[in-house]
């Protein structure tokens, strides 16, 4: 058993001669290919887009040295690149450090392999023109408590990114002797927030430095943005906040 294991390994490692040096897509959540290369040969791990908040990061038992992001996993610029050269034999994991489905290996032989091979260009890169999916946006409650403790907006969402609400107090205004007050909206604040994939519950419309919440009947222009700077359309969201309750004079 141990002898055939032997002979197993050594045919594996020696299978991808004159390989070359070579290069990896990180695109759509996953790699584009699994790589084979000879000793001393590279492999090129490319950010086309359009996701490129993803790590490099090797694996024990031998390639844990290895780590693109050491710390926080940040978004690459579109086209940044992360270069390993290889010199042992072996077959080499790598995974994501935020998405356990983007992972690979690289498989190394045991010939020697030219150092300076072209690993060819890089792919196109995978430009994001498109906004979010955003198909219904609501709130939990629509007519909110004076206490300025808000409520929920739900939403889902394809893609990551930051949602936003611009709000707007619907005033009536007097338009003078014989004509019906006219409703204007008056900006009264604002409010940000991250979007993940999937469904979002994010707190809403609450009392804070950037929104006074004060009672009266609100329009809310809600909008979510990508990574990429693609922006929805606004969605619009009406609500109102009761007035504090005036306390009963007492009978005599």
């Amino acid at each position: 058993m141990a002898i055939a294991a032997t002979l197993l390994l050594s045919a594996l490692f020696a299978a991808p001669a004159n390989a070359g040096s070579t290069r990896v897509s990180v695109t759509d959540f996953r790699w584009s290919q699994m790589p084979q290369i000879d000793l001393g040969e590279s492999v090129t791990w490319d950010w086309i887009g359009p996701d490129t908040q993803h790590s490099i990061t090797g694996q024990a038992p031998n390639a844990s040295q290895w780590d693109s992001d050491p710390g926080t996993v940040n978004a690459h610029p579109l086209g940044d690149s992360f270069r390993v050269t290889f010199n042992e034999p072996g077959v080499y994991e790598f995974i994501c450090r935020l998405h356990v489905s983007v992972r690979g290996t690289v498989t190394v032989s045991n010939v020697p392999g030219d150092p300076d091979s072209d690993p060819g260009p890089q792919a196109p890169l995978n430009l994001d023109l498109e906004p979010p999916y955003l198909p219904s946006v609501y709130l939990s409650q629509t007519v909110l408590g004076f206490k300025g403790s808000g409520t929920a907006v739900n939403f889902a969402i394809d893609e990551r990114g930051t949602g936003s609400a611009d709000f707007y107090r619907l005033v009536k205004k007097n338009r003078g002797k014989n004509r019906k007050p006219k409703t204007v909206r008056e900006f009264a604040g604002y409010q940000n927030w991250n979007n993940h994939v999937g469904n979002n519950k994010v707190r809403f419309a609450h009392r804070s430095s950037l929104f006074r919440a004060q009672p009266g009947k609100y329009v809310a222009l809600v909008t979510a943005t990508d990574e990429s700077a693609n922006t929805t359309p606004s969605v619009k969201l009406n609500f109102e906040i009761k007035a504090k309750p005036k306390k009963k004079k007492p009978r005599r």
